[in-house]
């Protein structure tokens, strides 16, 4: 196992359905943080592929001038999909109580998870998923911060440092055979912690790992 039962435990146990009923209309990092991860998936994404945003909201932070054949969201909150103008189509499903996509095999170039990753209380099985909705030679792309909903992170994230929480993510990966070593892009801000808890732009720090669907092993 992964993880073990007490690090997968959330400080508010009551269903996450009932935390995101309401829908949050904002952005959880600040511009910063944003900037780097658009111009990340400027770089990595390619046009005219599709796209699985999991976890998704309002906004996806994809660069505007590049066009998508598709993509598909997820999330918790209907009202906060439907306001998304990048996602095709949409569904809604809490992970925690049921982690498998109603997605087809192999129909993904990418799939993308933007500072939700900390929420997950079956990483394994749901890095699974994103395995298997992958093409391969597809790419995940995990991206986050050290903002959260603290109550309803898990204790291993909630425990840990940024390093262990990058160590995390790569594990998640690892624990998946198939992909390939993961990638970490880590920009951490020279702002001093009081000025980043007081919002000051570019006080986020900027965690993505990235990995590939390998691809399958030719027969002799």
């Amino acid at each position: 196992m992964l993880l073990q039962p007490d690090q997968r435990t959330k400080l508010d146990d009551a269903s996450d359905t009932y935390f995101y009923d309401v829908p949050r209309l904002v952005t959880h990092v600040d511009e910063g943080f944003i900037q780097q991860l658009t111009d990340l998936y400027r770089q990595r994404l390619t046009p005219g592929s599709r796209l699985f945003d999991m976890m998704s909201s309002w906004v996806s932070h994809l660069p505007a001038e590049l066009p998508f054949e598709h993509i598909e969201g997820h999330g918790m909150n209907a009202e906060e999909l439907a306001k998304n103008p990048r996602l095709d189509h949409y569904f809604v499903q809490n992970l925690n109580e049921n982690p498998q996509l109603p997605l087809e095999d192999a129909s993904f170039d990418a799939v993308l998870n933007t500072v939700s990753v900390q929420y997950l209380q079956q990483p394994e099985v749901v890095f699974a998923e994103i395995y298997r909705v992958l093409k391969p030679g597809g790419i995940a792309i995990v991206s986050f911060s050290n903002r959260m909903f603290y109550q309803k992170a898990i204790a291993a994230w909630r425990d840990g440092s940024e390093t262990r929480r990058v160590n995390l993510v790569k594990s998640y990966f690892g624990a998946v055979p198939g992909f390939g070593t993961p990638e970490v892009i880590a920009h951490t801000p020279n702002v001093p912690a009081i000025l980043q808890m007081l919002g000051m732009p570019g006080g986020d720090p900027f965690y993505a790992v990235i990995a590939e669907r390998m691809q399958p092993l030719t027969q002799p």
